[in-house]
C-alpha cells in the first residue's frame, strides 16, 4: 500500500523567493531549493510535501505518481538539492533513502546484484526483476538496457564467454544465431534455405542433425480459380491459401527450417 507523501505547513522562516502556489493557476509548484519537494494549496494556505522517496518534482499531473518522476529522467535538479540527502536539522524533518530488498530507494530502478542482464523495478519498496533481452546489459547510467560496448563493468556479455568473436545457437532455432562481435551479441540469421548448425557453428546447407530442409511456400498469388470461387465467394479481393501447402500452417508462413525430433 502507497504511503501519503508527508507535507508540512509554511514555516516562518521559507526563503522570501519561494513561488506562492495560491497565487498559480496549477495550485501546486516545486520547493525553490529542493527538488523532491514540492507546495501545494490546500484551503488558500501552501504547504509542503514531500514527494515519494526515490522520486523528485516533475510538476502537475506529471512524473511517475503524484506529480513526481525520477530524478534521472531531465534535468529536475539543476541548482536544487535532495532534502532526503540533507543533514537533520531543528524544525526539519529529512527521511533519507530508505531501503528494502534491491532497492536502495523506495521507488527507483536499479542494477542487479549479480547479473549484467537483469536489473530491478521498484515500486513503493517492492521489487520485480526485469531483463534485457536481444543481447543488450543492464546500463546503470542510462536506468535502461543499452549495448554492451556503452556498459561499463559488463564488458564481455555471458553469451559470449567462450569465444568474443564466435557464433552461438538460439534455443533450438534452425536459422537464427548470436553472432559475438569483440565479446558483443548481435542476433543473426541464416540465408535462405540454410540453417544454423549447432555443431560447425556457421550456416551451412540442410539437412543437418536438427534442422530438416526449408520449406518454401507457395506465392501468395497461387489461387486456382475453382478454389478461388470457394473460398472467396464472390469477395474479389480474397486471397487462397491452401492448408496443405508446404510452408504455410493454419495459413501463416513458416520461415526458416523446422526442428527434428
Amino acid at each position: 500500500m502507497c504511503h501519503p507523501p508527508q507535507h508540512y505547513r509554511l514555516a516562518s522562516g521559507q526563503r522570501q523567493d519561494q513561488e506562492d502556489p495560491c497565487k498559480t493557476k496549477s495550485k501546486v509548484v516545486g520547493d525553490v531549493t529542493y527538488c523532491d519537494r514540492y507546495w501545494e494549496c490546500i484551503n488558500n494556505q501552501p504547504e509542503l510535501y514531500d514527494c515519494p522517496n526515490g522520486l523528485v518534482f516533475a510538476g502537475k499531473h506529471r512524473g511517475v505518481t503524484e506529480g513526481c518522476d525520477y530524478p534521472w529522467r531531465s534535468n529536475y535538479c539543476d541548482g536544487k538539492q535532495l532534502a532526503t540527502l540533507e543533514e537533520e536539522e531543528e524544525e526539519e524533518e529529512y527521511d533519507g533513502p530508505i531501503s528494502t530488498e534491491h532497492c536502495d530507494w523506495l521507488y527507483g530502478i536499479f542494477g542487479h546484484e549479480t547479473s549484467c542482464t537483469r536489473y530491478w523495478t521498484c515500486w513503493n519498496g517492492t521489487a520485480t526483476e526485469q531483463l534485457c533481452i536481444g543481447g543488450l546489459l543492464y546500463n546503470e547510467n542510462a536506468h535502461s538496457c543499452d549495448w554492451p560496448e556503452n556498459v561499463d563493468g559488463c564488458q564481455k556479455h555471458p553469451l559470449c564467454n567462450e569465444d568474443a568473436n564466435g557464433n552461438v545457437p538460439l534455443g533450438k532455432s534452425c536459422n537464427r544465431y548470436w553472432q559475438c562481435q569483440g565479446g558483443y551479441p548481435r542476433l543473426q540469421r541464416c540465408p535462405a534455405m540454410l540453417v544454423f548448425d549447432r555443431r560447425s557453428l556457421r550456416c551451412v546447407v540442410p539437412p543437418t542433425e536438427d534442422c530438416d530442409v526449408p520449406t518454401t511456400p507457395l506465392p501468395l498469388e497461387y489461387e486456382p480459380e475453382q478454389q478461388q470461387q470457394q473460398q472467396g465467394k464472390g469477395n474479389p479481393n480474397a486471397i487462397y491459401q491452401p492448408s496443405g501447402a508446404g510452408g504455410l500452417q493454419g495459413g501463416k508462413l513458416q520461415s526458416g527450417g523446422r526442428n527434428k525430433n
